[in-house]
C-alpha cells in the first residue's frame, strides 16, 4: 500500500474571543507567521521569507512591505500606538520603518562580541516610548545561556534589565494602561521547559504567576481594552516553542481567572509569537500549519 505525498501550507484566521466566528483570511504554500493586526484594524501585517508584509484584514493579495536592505525580519514585530511604524526585529538587532515601508532605523545598540547579544522584540508601550524584549546572551559556549527581559526606548539608548536569573524568560508585552508586563517564563519550572504565563511591574518588581498547569504555556497577548488575554499552550514537556505541534489557544483574564480553551490545530512557532488583537477586542488573528496533499515545494 502506498500513501501519497503530503505538504504543510500556512492559513492566516481571525476568531472571537469567545471561540467563534472562525475565519480563513489568507492561504498559501508560503510559510508565514505572527501577524499583527494594525490600530485602525485595517491590516495584517506578518513575516515570510525574512521579510515584512500586510495583507488586508479582509483577505486579498499580500503587500511587500520595504525594509531597504534589512533582510532577516523574523516573528517578532509590533506596531506603534498610531499605526505608523514598524518596529520589528532581524539578524538580532531592533529596528523602525514607517508603516508603508522605507528605510529602517536601527534601535538596538552593539554589546561586547563576547556576549553575543541578540533582541527579540515583544512589545511596545501605550506611550509609544519604550520598546520591550528578550535578550539572548551567550555564556561558556552556549550561545542562548541567558534569556532575560529588558526594555530600551523606542528613540535609542540605553538597555534597562527588567529580570535577571537563569530561568529563560520570554514574550515581554505591556499591557494597554502600561501597568503590567505580560510574558512567559520558566522562573518557577520543576522540569526543563515547563513555562508558565506572568505578568509584572514595568521596572520587572512585583512577578505574579498567572498559570499553573501541566501543558507548556507560552505569548500572553492582552487586548486592547485590557479584558482579555489570549496565549498559545503547548503539549506537556514541550522544549521552546517549536513549530508543527497540536497546540491550543487559550483565554484567560488578565489575572490569570477563567482560562478557557478556544481551539486547538497544528502550531506553534509562527502561530502568535506576537499581540494580534483587532483593535476592536473582540477578535484576534493566528496563523495554522495543515497538511494537505501534494509535493512540499
Amino acid at each position: 500500500m502506498t500513501t501519497s505525498p503530503i505538504r504543510r501550507i500556512s492559513q492566516l484566521l481571525t476568531i472571537a474571543v469567545d471561540g467563534s466566528d472562525l475565519r480563513l483570511v489568507y492561504e498559501t504554500t508560503e510559510h508565514i507567521e505572527a501577524p499583527n493586526w494594525s490600530p485602525d484594524g485595517r491590516w495584517l501585517v506578518f513575516n515570510s521569507k525574512g521579510l515584512l508584509w500586510r495583507l488586508a484584514a479582509t483577505g486579498g493579495s499580500p503587500e511587500l512591505i520595504p525594509t531597504g536592505d534589512i533582510t532577516g525580519a523574523n516573528n517578532d514585530h509590533v506596531i506603534s500606538p498610531d499605526g505608523q511604524t514598524i518596529y520589528f526585529s532581524a539578524n538580532g538587532h531592533i529596528y523602525a520603518v514607517p508603516f508603508a515601508g522605507g528605510e529602517p532605523r536601527r534601535v538596538s545598540n552593539d554589546h561586547p562580541a563576547e556576549r553575543q547579544f541578540k533582541y527579540y522584540l515583544h512589545g511596545v508601550s501605550p506611550d509609544d516610548k519604550t520598546l520591550a524584549y528578550a535578550g539572548v546572551e551567550a555564556a561558556e559556549g552556549n550561545a542562548w545561556a541567558r534569556v532575560n527581559l529588558f526594555t530600551i526606548p523606542v528613540a535609542g539608548g540605553p538597555d534597562a534589565r527588567l529580570t535577571d536569573h537563569p530561568a529563560p524568560d520570554d514574550g515581554p508585552e505591556y499591557s494597554p494602561d502600561g501597568k503590567h508586563v505580560y510574558f512567559n517564563s520558566e522562573l518557577n519550572a520543576t522540569a526543563p521547559g515547563h513555562a508558565q504565563c506572568y505578568r509584572m511591574a514595568p521596572d520587572g518588581t512585583g512577578i505574579e504567576q498567572l498559570t499553573h498547569d501541566e501543558r507548556v504555556n507560552w505569548f500572553p497577548h492582552i487586548s486592547p481594552d485590557g479584558q482579555w488575554v489570549v496565549y498559545i499552550s503547548f503539549p506537556p514537556g514541550t522544549l521552546k516553542h517549536p513549530a508543527n505541534l497540536d497546540v491550543i489557544l487559550r483565554r484567560m483574564r488578565p489575572d490569570g481567572s477563567e482560562q478557557a480553551d478556544l481551539l486547538g490545530f497544528n502550531g506553534g512557532q509562527g502561530t502568535i509569537n506576537v499581540n494580534s488583537w483587532a483593535p476592536d477586542s473582540r477578535h484576534f488573528a493566528f496563523v495554522r500549519y495543515p497538511e494537505v496533499p501534494g509535493e512540499q515545494p
